[in-house]
């Protein structure tokens, strides 16, 4: 079942028989406060995708070379294209999750057997993981507008975020690709 916040609220007071209030209902204000910067967290990370996914493939390619000789796992070009195709489900789905501010969507629809499927493909679960990793460090520094020309090169973009501390939203977002890294290891 995916839920969001508020469904995940419901659940809970149901389960309570008692309605929603209190601490539930302070969490509930406080997501509907943080709202726009929810969202602009999420269009940082949406907007940069293809970006973000092509860096950490490369970045992982660039780490173990064997991986693009032939017999390697990025080789030939098809198997690159899936590895990039997955890489950026995987990552849609993380965004999911952080505008519901609830992992079951992840959970559900992108990491349910992954690691079964990943390993009866013969995908190497540790470049994987380094993958992901990657993804999670360049999505935490667009959340956190820490990203800097430096870094980026010419390929950087800025994006404006709100003002404020979105430590706790970067926090989030880094617990979703943890729930990946966890389900592939």
């Amino acid at each position: 079942m995916v839920l969001d916040a508020f469904s995940r609220a419901v659940i809970a007071a149901d389960a309570k028989t008692a309605p929603i209030g209190g601490a539930d209902l302070a969490a509930l204000k406080s997501f509907i406060a943080e709202g726009n910067k929810r969202l602009d967290a999420v269009n940082a990370i949406a907007s940069n995708a293809s970006c973000a996914v092509s860096d950490a493939i490369a970045g992982i390619a660039c780490e173990n070379t064997g991986l693009l000789q032939a017999g390697g796992n990025l080789y030939p070009t098809r198997r690159m294209a899936a590895c990039l195709r997955d890489a950026e489900i995987v990552l849609r789905y993380v965004t999911y999750a952080l505008l519901a501010g609830d992992s079951s969507v992840l959970d559900d629809r992108a990491l349910n057997g992954l690691k079964e499927t990943y390993t009866a493909l013969g995908v190497p679960t540790g470049s994987s993981v380094r993958a992901f990793q990657i993804l999670k460090a360049i999505s935490v520094a667009h959340i956190t507008n820490t990203n800097t020309e430096a870094n980026a090169g010419k390929k950087f973009r800025k994006i404006d975020t709100p003002q404020g501390d979105c430590s706790a939203l970067a926090a989030e977002a880094a617990s979703y690709f943890d729930r990946v890294i966890s389900a592939l290891s």
